[in-house]
């Protein structure tokens, strides 16, 4: 049974197989919570809120990219198909995320994202590369995977 983080007060759920068909809800705050299909292992990123960011990425058995936007911002939307495609084809290697930097004041001021799309790139709960602006696909997939093979 998979474990899923709520996005609302970050306790973690344990979801049955059966019924992730349905829409399943926090057993602490009553969120919704993201089905198999955003947890950022599977087709789509994994969403960040402030108070999900040290359980989900932090703490992390694998390498992290966070992009860090806002939907009114063009090159985010640019981005963002290449972030969607890097957590398709991710096969459990790293963990791709994302976070709304309009939503999530905390940890933007605490990396101090000053312009966006910002990619945070996170190995062992430590930040180790930062990407400002668009990117290639290659680019980045290139950079996720040096950080997969690096010693633990």
């Amino acid at each position: 049974m998979p474990i899923i983080t709520c996005p609302n007060c970050g306790a973690k759920n344990r979801i049955d197989d059966r019924a992730r068909s349905l829409q399943p809800v926090c057993g602490k705050c009553g969120q919704k919570l993201p089905t198999s299909a955003t947890t950022g292992t599977g087709s789509n990123p994994l969403t960040i809120t402030d108070a999900t960011f040290a359980s989900a990425v932090l703490q992390a058995d694998k390498p992290v990219l966070l992009d860090c936007w806002a939907p009114w911002c063009g090159p985010c939307r640019m981005i963002a198909p290449i972030v969607d495609q890097l957590a398709a084809e991710s096969a459990g290697r790293y963990l791709i995320a994302k976070l709304n930097t309009d939503e999530n004041p905390r940890i933007s001021a605490q990396f101090r994202i000053d312009a966006i799309p910002t990619m945070l790139l996170f190995h062992h709960g430590q930040l180790v590369d930062r990407i400002v602006g668009m990117q290639p696909k290659h680019a980045l997939q290139a950079r996720l995977e040096k950080m997969t093979h690096q010693p633990t």
